[in-house]
């Protein structure tokens, strides 16, 4: 089954890193994030990406086609007159990646769609390229199989971080309480699940994922929610950058299954 990762907005949210490069490509213990949601998906044995791609894609693009160089030893042989690269300790994923130049513009919808030709005819996984968790992706998928329809989002909460304050009858304060796991709301926190028919629901490039195709399915009750209760963080700014950061240096991360 192939999973598609969304790599291709401008992430100005973390413009300190995102000037230089895709925000899929900033880096948690000196791999891209991108790396780091990979790695979890083939965990579970699915090693079949599309990356829908667009600014700065061609960072991305190298990034893959130099691989050997980030993550295996090499010499550089110029004794013969010629350039030739020898790898050492081959470190390499069983992967096979396809990177799509989904457009600089283009909206999370209008991505999709364009990449619908390498998906085919199956059933898909879709995902963002800017946050990490410890989704049991087999379970997801039965989650999703069971139900029959046509997606399923992972769903998270996110909770609150402050104390809670209860009101009751005629606005008097019943309780201060600490926050539980039940305060929040669910966001979509993607890891989802589709099958083909999703493509109908996205007109053009202009069509923004959340508010266009999901809402429609919505609509017609095509739409599930998974709820994950394990680990998940997104990487929207430096700070979160930096969370991400502590957790892997310290061999806490969460979201490492790996080994």
């Amino acid at each position: 089954m192939k999973v598609v990762i969304l790599a291709g907005g401008l992430g100005t949210r973390i413009s300190e890193e995102s000037a230089f490069k895709p925000k899929p490509m900033i880096e948690i213990g000196g791999m891209p994030i991108l790396w780091h949601i990979m790695k979890n998906y083939s965990y579970y044995g699915f090693n079949e990406f599309i990356i829908c791609a667009g600014y700065k894609q061609h960072i991305i693009k190298e990034w893959f086609a130099d691989y050997f160089l980030h993550t295996s030893d090499v010499t550089f042989d110029y004794t013969s007159g010629g350039n030739e690269m020898i790898v050492h300790n081959k470190n390499v994923e069983p992967w096979r990646v396809t990177i799509v130049d989904t457009g600089l513009n283009t909206q999370t919808g209008g991505r999709v769609k364009r990449i619908q030709n390498y998906v085919g005819e199956e059933t898909f996984m879709l995902t963002y390229g800017d946050a990490v968790g410890d989704i049991n992706i087999p379970e997801l998928f039965e989650f999703h199989r069971s139900h029959g329809k046509i997606g399923t989002i992972s769903m998270y909460n996110f909770g609150q971080n402050k104390g809670v304050v209860e009101i009751g009858h005629n606005d008097v304060i019943d309780a201060f309480r600490e926050k539980s796991d039940m305060d929040g709301d669910l966001i979509n926190i993607g890891f989802m699940v589709f099958e083909p028919e999703l493509f109908h629901y996205i007109g053009d490039d202009m069509t923004v994922f959340e508010k266009g195709p999901l809402t429609s399915l919505v609509m017609e009750r095509q739409l599930v929610g998974y709820v994950h209760k394990g680990y998940w963080q997104c990487m929207d700014t430096l700070r979160e950058k930096q969370q991400l950061e502590t957790l892997w240096e310290s061999s806490t991360a969460p979201w490492k299954r790996w080994v």
